[in-house]
């Protein structure tokens, strides 16, 4: 199998019907805020344990097509010794990897942040590889204010995913794009679009000229939604703003978008995919998922650091999996959350 075909097996396989992604990459400072409010200490141990029943969860691979690693955890065994990536692997799960280091401000562009990670990543990947990763994830993230974000730092985000996707896909990897417009803030619904627009449009011009194969990557975008300090809009009108945007921004070639939850409340988060599948059926790209706190909140609340607790924290797992992957085909509703 050459590169190509390794990658088109590998976008084929995340992008199945009724299933998403779970992103459980989170560094080792956010990993901690999740635990803090239960008391969990952030140890090696305790990561491993969590991310471990998240892993092992039966009947997972039936909503999880793949799940997006910590590079420690990339590393880490399950308590039979087994390593997580091929934990996942044997039920049919794609290994992936968060492959970027973080963000840093951007010189001579106030308010704007760069990812950093570049440096020694065509080695980084051939070593996640032979680990058993499949796939990779790289987040820049964009802060609205009224003069963020600004056009340099629409330009050197958009640059920076490119290389790194670039990079990717020269070592046989899918990667994930993901473009994170912030929720936080006052700014209207019109405004998160207008900058999401920007946004997506540079980076797809990056992808061009960086010669990614469109149909091997995922883009992980935001929802269009208003700032956090404003109301809620309805999982309708962040359907019809998201998906308008998305069919004036991302050609139809991308093999799918998954998006990010971005601070939503689990259930709002799968409100909002399911109205987008709901209502736009026959949409260029598949709809799906690639969510972190949306998927992983009730989780750690169920497991609260305790062994005891496994199972009714992999129930926990399991009941917010499906309930995305009916939101994934649209036939997710309120009463769903009751009924399973």
């Amino acid at each position: 199998m050459n590169i190509h075909e390794e990658l088109e097996a590998t976008v084929a396989m995340l992008v199945q019907p009724g299933k998403g992604i779970l992103a459980a990459d989170e560094s080792l400072p956010t990993i901690g805020k999740r635990f803090a409010p239960l008391a969990i200490d952030n140890t090696e141990e305790n990561r491993r344990s969590y991310r471990s029943l998240l892993c092992t969860a039966s009947g997972a691979d039936a909503f999880v097509s793949g799940v997006i690693l910590f590079e420690e955890t990339l590393g880490q065994r399950a308590d039979d010794g087994t390593p997580l990536p091929e934990v996942l692997a044997r039920q049919g799960i794609v290994p992936g990897i968060k492959v970027d280091k973080g963000t840093v401000p951007l010189a001579n562009a106030p308010g704007d942040l760069v990812t950093v990670g570049l440096d020694g990543l065509p080695d980084r990947l051939k070593g996640y590889k032979a680990q058993g990763a499949r796939f990779a994830k790289w987040r820049e993230v964009y802060g609205i204010t009224q003069q963020n974000p600004t056009p340099l730092g629409i330009g050197a985000n958009a640059e920076t995913l490119a290389s790194y996707a670039a990079n990717c896909q020269a070592e046989g990897i899918v990667p994930i794009v993901e473009p994170e417009v912030l929720i936080d803030g006052d700014h209207t619904m019109a405004r998160c679009e207008e900058v999401t627009e920007a946004v997506l449009h540079a980076v797809f011009h990056a992808l061009h000229r960086h010669k990614v194969v469109l149909e091997c990557m995922i883009l992980k975008p935001s929802m269009v939604v208003p700032g956090k300090a404003l109301r809620k809009a309805t999982p309708d009108e962040v359907a019809g703003a998201t998906v308008r945007l998305l069919r004036r921004t991302v050609p139809a070639a991308v093999a799918g978008i998954c998006f990010l939850s971005g601070g939503q409340g689990p259930e709002e988060a799968s409100a909002n995919l399911n109205a987008m599948n709901a209502q736009f059926p026959h949409a260029p790209w598949p709809l799906s998922f690639s969510f972190g706190r949306a998927l992983q909140d009730p989780v750690i609340e169920a497991w609260a650091g305790r062994a005891q607790n496994v199972a009714a924290a992999q129930r926990a797992f399991l009941h917010r999996a499906r309930m995305n992957g009916l939101a994934r085909t649209g036939k997710w509703s309120p009463a769903s959350e009751k009924a399973s």
